[in-house]
């Protein structure tokens, strides 16, 4: 079975296709001044990025797992979420809060999604 990995970085793919299914890497924000809402904008845009390069986009996703650094964010996440989530084709979500290994980084997220 073949296995693809798209934006691959010194210790990790930024995305790996295998088994019918895309992984996405935590993603985080590539500018960290932005306050909570700015960062998810900014991951979601990552991830749109990573699903057009496997040849799909957010609707084949199956699943999502957002971190918080603090959990008092969710409803600035949440504005940034609601303005990108496709309404017909919502994936299964869960939020929880964790330390993230940048203190810069306010969110990080990951899913998985149907490969094309």
């Amino acid at each position: 079975m073949p296995i693809t990995r798209l934006a691959p970085e010194e210790r990790l793919s930024g995305a790996v296709i295998g088994g019918g299914l895309i992984w996405l890497a935590g993603q985080v924000a590539d500018d960290v001044t932005l306050d909570a809402e700015g960062q998810t904008t900014d991951i979601l845009k990552q991830i749109d990025a990573l699903l057009a390069e496997a040849g799909t986009d957010k609707r084949a996703l199956l699943s999502v797992t957002i971190i918080l650094a603090d959990i008092r964010d969710a409803p600035a996440m949440n504005r940034a979420w609601d303005r990108w989530l496709d309404r017909a084709h919502k994936p299964a979500r869960m939020t929880i809060e964790a330390a993230l290994v940048d203190p810069a980084w306010k969110v990080e997220i990951t899913g998985v999604a149907l490969a094309p």
